[in-house]
């Protein structure tokens, strides 16, 4: 079977054993599932009925504050995603909004799943930058 594996940043095709294949090909998905479980815990706290319990079961009312806080911070997003270019903008909003993996978006865009967590991670620094230094 053909694969295709990345040799110095360059998507190279070889032909392997089906076991071969099939463990590359579990690595993949595996390496896909633990970056959803990353997103999934963006905040770095973990998914469990305490959070559920003591967060989400009441009502939320936003103070005046908490409005102006979010609003500013979503400014200084758009000002640090307005800093990148389009494909770095398009690339991470399919990946951070749309929840798609990066081998999904490399599909939609014509391009190489690195190139996309590239892509991705540029926008990243730029919008931590960005939140920091405000």
């Amino acid at each position: 079977m053909e694969a295709h594996i990345i040799v110095n940043g360059q998507s190279v095709a070889v032909d392997v054993s089906v076991e071969v294949f099939s463990y590359m090909d579990r690595a993949d998905h595996k390496d896909e599932n633990l970056a959803h479980e990353k997103r999934r815990h963006w905040d770095g706290r973990e998914f469990d009925e305490y959070i559920i319990a003591h967060e989400c079961s009441r009502s939320y009312y936003e103070t005046p504050e908490d409005w102006l806080c979010r609003r500013e911070t979503l400014r200084e997003i758009m000002t640090a995603l307005e800093g990148c270019t389009a494909k770095q903008r398009r690339r991470f909003l399919l990946f951070a909004l749309e929840g798609l993996s990066c081998s999904q978006i490399g599909n939609i865009c014509g391009c190489s799943k690195s190139a996309i967590l590239k892509s991705v991670e540029a926008v990243r620094r730029k919008l931590k930058h960005a939140l920091q230094a405000g």
